[in-house]
């Protein structure tokens, strides 16, 4: 083979190993360290990306001329089983492993089907759900009402998904299908002399697994490492998320004459409050790290991360802190234990911190900011938005603060 072929073939190993991080949801951040971590193996002297949500450029230096390729990423996923497998890839390269050694594995890694079925995942996002309800104050009813909604509407999710359907068009169907089951369900549950106190609690918490809570991390987090290209790509892609769920939601509250207006949340012995938190925040965490795509030691690990993390944000809440430096805290314990896993137990950070972090966004805000738009409640909406982004910022700051407090 010549020279000129087989830098080629290096440089197209590149790329698909940095495209492949991307698309699994990798911080672009995280994607150059790891190029820059395997080029040299492949016999590059220096590497230079540029990554946006769709597609990566990556230029290449040997000798004294340059290289540069781009490549298309495809549509956008989480899937922390393949980045775990990229990172070790990377780590575990040689010089004198030749660039088809390295496709193959690439290879390999990009065929591996996903851990869970579609119903297993669609069980799991089921209890995500009623976590959820339970932590934003609903009842026995509402729980079990957001269980069935938010099973219903990620096993839509997936099946769609799966056939290739324009993402927004998924996230519309997938909002109408949870919140109508869940109102399908409320409406039989009432029939049957059920009472339903906290119905907004539940309806919304039957949605948000829907919160595209990966994608509004991670571009914060690159926006704060000066990534500026894949940061804005990734924040408008989950803005437009949003905005897809919103609508199908609106079709729902629209039809079904749903009152979203917050309730008093339902009142237990603070003691059973603080059980049953920790555990609705265990099981959600857990059932984001299956959907995620993670193992199952990752999964257990987040959701003891979720565990501790999240009830202590809500303790710190319930004696008088606000909301945003709750939630910094909380971010900031995951990202320093995260950064312990990362050495004891050979995961990556984004592996045990992302699930954890996503049951803290406060997807009802986000909604409400939304609704109370549509609505015409402009203080309202103005708000709920100043809030939600209050709150969303303090999680990446605690988790770009963690990774500043560590000796590496």
């Amino acid at each position: 083979m010549t020279p000129s072929v087989s830098l080629a073939d290096a440089l197209e190993v590149l790329l698909r190993f940095g495209a492949l991080m991307l698309q699994a949801g990798n911080t672009a951040v995280r994607t150059r360290a790891w190029i820059n971590a395997i080029a040299p193996k492949l016999g590059f002297e220096a590497a230079s990306l540029n990554a946006s949500l769709d597609s990566i450029t990556v230029s290449v230096r040997h000798g004294k001329g340059w290289l540069t390729a781009i490549q298309e990423i495809g549509p956008p996923g989480v899937n922390v089983l393949r980045i775990a497998q990229l990172e070790r890839v990377a780590r575990t390269a040689h010089a004198e492993n030749t660039p088809a050694e390295i496709a193959a594995e690439l290879a390999k890694i990009e065929s591996g089907a996903h851990q869970y079925s579609l119903i297993q995942i669609a069980a799991a996002v089921g209890l995500a759900s009623a976590g959820f309800a339970f932590i934003n104050g609903a009842g026995l009813p509402e729980i079990l009402a957001a269980a069935i909604g938010g099973g219903s509407g990620q096993w839509l999710k997936s099946w769609l998904s799966h056939r290739r359907v324009n993402h927004y068009a998924v996230a519309a169907l997938a909002a109408i299908l949870a919140s109508g089951v869940f109102v399908l369900v409320a409406a039989v549950g009432s029939y049957l002399g059920f009472r339903f106190a906290q119905y907004p609690a539940g309806f919304i918490a039957s949605i948000l697994f829907l919160v595209p809570g990966f994608p509004l991390l991670a571009g914060l987090f690159d926006l704060l490492q000066y990534q500026t290209v894949a940061a804005l790509s990734r924040l408008a892609y989950g803005m437009m998320i949003l905005l897809a769920v919103a609508f199908g939601l609106s079709i729902v509250v629209g039809l079904g004459g749903v009152d979203v207006t917050r309730q008093p949340p339902a009142e237990l012995v603070y003691g059973l409050k603080l059980l049953f938190r920790g555990i609705a925040s265990f099981i959600a965490a857990c059932a984001f790290a299956i959907l995620f795509n993670s193992s199952p030691r990752t999964a257990l690990v987040a959701g003891l991360l979720a565990l501790g993390a999240n009830s202590l944000r809500l303790i710190l809440i319930d004696i008088g802190m606000m909301p945003a430096p709750a939630a910094f805290f909380a971010a900031l314990s995951i990202g320093l234990v995260a950064l312990l896993a990362e050495r004891r137990l050979d995961v990556p950070p984004v592996a045990v911190t992302v699930a954890p972090v996503v049951i803290m966004i406060p997807g009802i805000l986000a909604f409400e900011t939304i609704v109370y738009f549509n609505q015409g409640q402009m203080l309202d909406a103005l708000r709920a938005f100043a809030s939600c982004s209050f709150i969303v910022g303090a999680l990446a700051m605690g988790l770009a603060t963690a990774r500043v407090l560590s000796p590496r």
